[in-house]
């Protein structure tokens, strides 16, 4: 506290405000923060990005498409709108999963993500249809244009959602919100539910809170009311594993995170504490972000549901090397180098792991990707149970033109790897992906017979899985 005195006594006027709202809401205080002459109070950047005056209030929509494969399926199939519907993957590949359902399917229990085997025998009469990207991403576009007719702040979010700045705008943002769902509904056919708040994570919520075709509005004055007893996984930041750790300390409702000690957050969940504690006490900054402003690329990364479980060390080898040539691919196609690998393992019982490493030195050839890669699986799976699912990625990236420090002998092993992958691409380039394959992927031709680079395709989706370690 003494040292909070200092700094509101020295700050520059303009932040005088800000540091009293950190000591009146008992947020920003003895962590990591220090003092600067020239900006006073300095905090972490993760607590820059979600805090939040309340003298900024912005008008933030949240714009979700309700059930958005099958109700595109049922609005170009009218047979279908009278009957439960799903859009399923392709089972004989084992991607046969509901991607999504229509209202009729839902009431039968039917989740996103279940397999469609289940959902059969929940609803016997299901029609399953197999998914149409190419139209869901034509559809959403429309979406697009009619959301850029109110703002250019439009931020999407998958194919289905997308968040709007009204902040400035004419109009009452709730009248807004109903115009945009009415419109929507008329000129293409389905329904959207919008959240209206002062901030992103809360608009967000405002679109899960009531559907189909509905509006939502969480304000300052009724937000204690009405998202503090929602579930905490409620928040799009918290997955299964962290709603376990919350559940661990007594923590089961938003309100139970914004009531709870922050230090005692960040202890348990790292930096995703303070943010979550943060979010859930209406602190979320976050600006929406228009198309063509995205950040620059964070990470490239490749990932296979495998056609049957991988049950030894050499079938996960193959496929980090075959996911790996496409990872690696990108990487030099878009000049950069990357220090952190990262694994992704979902086993049979559909639980997912994350692994990663940040070595020493800046990569970006398959081998190399490829081996730290297996190195970081035989290292941290526990093999207990066989694996569905792969994903391999890199991240921490920087422009290949970065200056790094050599090392005689691996920087030598490194630049032979690269002149090679080089030599690999231009054929590749030229003669197609499957010109030139690894002894090791043509081992497990069941298991690698695809090309990931050439079908790398990321079917979005809303924020279900969330984010856990």
């Amino acid at each position: 506290m003494t040292l909070l005195k200092y700094v509101i006594g020295t700050i520059i006027l303009p932040k005088i405000s800000v540091v009293k709202k950190i000591v009146y809401k008992e947020y920003v205080y003895t962590y990591n923060f220090s003092i600067d002459k020239h900006h006073g109070l300095c905090y972490t950047q993760i607590e820059q990005m979600f805090f939040g005056g309340e003298g900024m209030d912005r008008q933030i929509l949240h714009v979700d498409c309700n059930k958005f494969y099958a109700s595109v399926e049922c609005c170009l199939h009218p047979e279908l709108r009278d009957k439960p519907v799903a859009v399923g993957g392709n089972e004989a590949s084992r991607h046969g999963i509901v991607l999504t359902k229509n209202e009729i399917a839902a009431q039968y229990g039917l989740t996103t993500g279940e397999p469609l085997w289940s959902a059969r025998q929940k609803c016997p009469q299901l029609v399953v249809v197999p998914p149409d990207f190419p139209t869901y991403i034509r559809f959403s576009g429309i979406v697009r244009r009619i959301l850029q007719d109110y703002t250019d702040r439009v931020e999407p979010f998958g194919l289905d959602e997308a968040w709007l700045d009204l902040t400035g705008c004419a109009g009452d943002p709730v009248e807004t919100a109903h115009a945009i769902r009415r419109r929507i509904r008329d000129e293409l056919g389905i329904t959207v539910s919008v959240g209206v708040s002062f901030n992103k994570s809360f608009a967000k919520l405002g679109s899960d809170y009531k559907k189909p075709d509905a509006v939502t509005v969480f304000s300052r004055e009724n937000y204690k009311q009405l998202v503090w007893p929602l579930s905490a996984d409620e928040l799009i930041y918290v997955g299964r594993a962290t709603k376990k750790k919350l559940a661990e300390r007594y923590i089961f409702t938003i309100g139970d995170v914004a009531n709870a000690d922050v230090s005692m957050l960040r202890a348990l969940l790292g930096k995703w504490g303070g943010m979550l504690h943060a979010m859930a006490n209406g602190r979320d900054n976050q600006p929406v972000v228009p198309i063509g402003e995205e950040s620059a690329v964070q990470s490239v990364s490749n990932g296979i549901t495998t056609p049957r479980d991988l049950i030894n060390d050499h079938e996960v080898k193959a496929v980090l090397y075959m996911l790996a040539e496409s990872v690696g691919r990108r990487l030099r196609e878009q000049h950069f180098v990357g220090r952190t690998i990262e694994i992704q393992l979902r086993d049979n019982a559909l639980v997912m792991r994350s692994h990663r490493t940040t070595l020493d030195y800046y990569i970006r050839s398959t081998q190399d990707i490829a081996e730290e890669a297996f190195a970081l699986f035989t290292r941290q799976y526990d093999r207990a149970r066989p694996i569905r699912s792969v994903t391999v990625g890199v991240s921490a990236l920087e422009p290949d033109t970065t200056p790094c420090q050599l090392d005689l002998l691996d920087s030598a092993a490194r630049d032979k790897h690269e002149k090679l992958d080089r030599a690999v691409d231009a054929l590749k380039a030229r003669f197609g992906d499957g010109c030139v394959r690894r002894a090791i992927v043509m081992e497990e031709p069941e298991l690698t017979g695809g090309s990931p680079y050439e079908t790398h395709t990321i079917h979005p989706v809303g924020f279900s899985g969330k984010i856990d370690d």
